[in-house]
């Protein structure tokens, strides 16, 4: 090859690789929100459905009751209040709740990668945006308004801005209980930081260094009220101090086993006998979830052992207990949209797809392979959106 040739084959290979750009994750941002809305516009059209119908299915009818109702159903309880206050707030001004539900997921997903973007770069930034189960940051779910408040408290954190952060981290903790493993992810990085080397040798620095960890902690008092301001809350409705871990068990079949046992139960849902008196023809695709939850508990696995090699210790715990907290509660359900919440996920992604930088024809290569995976990403990303606009069971 002449040097001519190969300064054209460097060139090339390094135009495969984004440089640390905010307008390519705004434009990966905007493709990606848009390829799920066709799949909803054409599900629209041809299942003759409106789009209450493609945006308002499952987890979205609860937290639509309970902005009308309040927690009239117990059951309801396994979902904590911050969306339906949001969905209230916005039928108060006249605007539908599926409305102001896909209207938090646009903005709290732009949100969310923004943050990400300043945590890890471009790439995982573009990552998260199309993770095959995107959809549920685009409907009136809790993934996108959680995603944006616990990623701007974690990078508020690692900049040293703890008291933001901690009120990041409250606010978080008003939409989902995983903001209890967020607040105690958040403990980890105070004290052992998240990847950092240097530690101090002197007494003095030593004593420094425990008076500022002190003072994280300390911080994390706010969030941790928000959570217990919603125990006695519960408390106050049903005289119970279970009530959140009841309705999860009733409504969920959420009870606590051993991991063994959890991994048990969850093999019988990956065939599709087991679902077809109640989905009938889409048993097959109920099926197929539940093996992708086994996948999704892989992938956790994997980062928080990658995360540990990497002495990421902060994020190697808030994915760890989340995978630890999925293994012990009967059975392996909605750990695919909880990949959503695990940045550290896209990050390592990031990281083990930036591949070899020379020679250029490997690097060509290489980058070839990651565009093929890419594509079928935001194939199955356009499936699985498909799945919840027609209803179907998607995690």
């Amino acid at each position: 090859m002449t040097r001519t040739a190969a300064a054209r084959s460097t060139r090339v290979a390094k135009s495969f690789t984004p440089a640390d750009d905010r307008h390519l994750v705004a434009q990966t941002w905007l493709g990606s929100r848009g390829i799920l809305c066709i799949v909803a516009v054409v599900v629209m059209a041809g299942y003759h459905r409106t789009f209450s119908q493609v945006t308002g299915n499952w987890d979205v009818q609860h937290f639509m009751s309970i902005a009308r109702n309040g927690y009239a159903d117990p059951l309801e309880m396994a979902f904590f209040p911050g969306l339906p206050a949001l969905l209230r707030a916005g039928s108060l001004i006249g605007v539908p709740m599926e409305v102001t539900g896909v209207l938090l997921g646009l903005v709290g997903s732009a949100l969310a990668a923004w943050a990400l973007f300043r945590i890890g770069g471009t790439v995982p930034a573009c990552l998260w945006l199309i993770a095959p189960p995107a959809v549920f940051t685009v409907v009136g779910y809790t993934e996108s308004p959680f995603c944006a408040a616990a990623f701007w408290s974690w990078e508020r954190a690692r900049a040293g801005k703890w008291w933001p952060a901690s009120l990041l981290a409250g606010l978080a903790c008003t939409f989902r209980v995983s903001g209890l493993f967020l607040v105690g992810a958040l403990a980890v990085l105070a004290v052992l930081g998240d990847g950092d080397q240097s530690r101090p040798t002197s007494q003095a620095a030593r004593r420094r260094r425990m008076t500022e960890i002190v003072n994280r902690l300390s911080t994390l008092l706010v969030p941790a009220a928000v959570l217990a301001a919603f125990v006695v809350w519960l408390h106050r409705l049903t005289g119970s101090w279970t009530a959140w871990t009841q309705a999860q068990t009733n409504g969920w079949q959420r009870g606590f086993t051993t991991p063994v046992e959890t991994l048990r139960n969850t093999f019988p849902a990956t065939h599709p006998e087991t679902w077809k008196t109640p989905f009938g023809a889409d048993a097959a695709g109920v099926a197929t979830m539940f093996r992708l939850e086994l996948v999704s508990v892989a992938l956790g696995v994997l980062v928080f052992i990658y995360c540990l090699i990497r002495r990421r210790w902060a994020s190697a715990s808030w994915v760890g207990i989340q995978v630890v907290a999925f293994s012990i509660g009967h059975w392996y359900m909605s750990v695919n949209r909880a990949t959503l919440l695990w940045f550290p996920l896209f990050v390592a992604l990031a990281e083990i797809a930036r591949g070899p930088s020379k020679p250029p024809g490997l690097v060509l290569l290489w980058r070839g392979i990651m565009g093929i995976v890419v594509v079928v990403d935001l194939a199955v990303m356009a499936w699985w959106g498909w799945r919840f606009f027609t209803g179907g069971w998607a995690s």
